[in-house]
């Protein structure tokens, strides 16, 4: 893993960052973005095209998002993916830690 979408994407999915990673190793699922770790070549654009600054590269991650590693390696250990995030288009699918939170209120 080298970067991780984390719980500011929660119901927001701007997928800003999808437009913008050369890997396209950013998929949409049902209520966030989840980075494919296999495929994320270390460019960080995706942290610059972040509107809710939800993108950390996992060494600089905040303790209390650490879980988002596995998070997002799960995403893609539970369900099949093509190699491209952008032709998968929205996936209806969250791992279960990401679907089961109250959604989030709008401000």
């Amino acid at each position: 893993m080298v970067y991780v979408v984390t719980e500011a994407c929660v119901d927001v999915q701007d997928t800003s960052c999808m437009q913008e990673c050369p890997a396209d190793c950013i998929f949409e699922g049902g209520r966030m973005t989840y980075i494919n770790p296999d495929l994320c070549i270390d460019c960080g654009a995706c942290v610059a095209a972040c509107p809710v600054d939800a993108v950390f590269y996992d060494a600089e991650l905040p303790a209390e998002q650490e879980q988002f590693i596995e998070i997002n390696e799960r995403f893609f250990a539970e369900i099949d993916t093509p190699k491209s995030g952008r032709k998968a288009g929205k996936l209806d699918y969250d791992v279960d830690v990401i679907a089961d939170l109250a959604p989030r209120k709008e401000a």
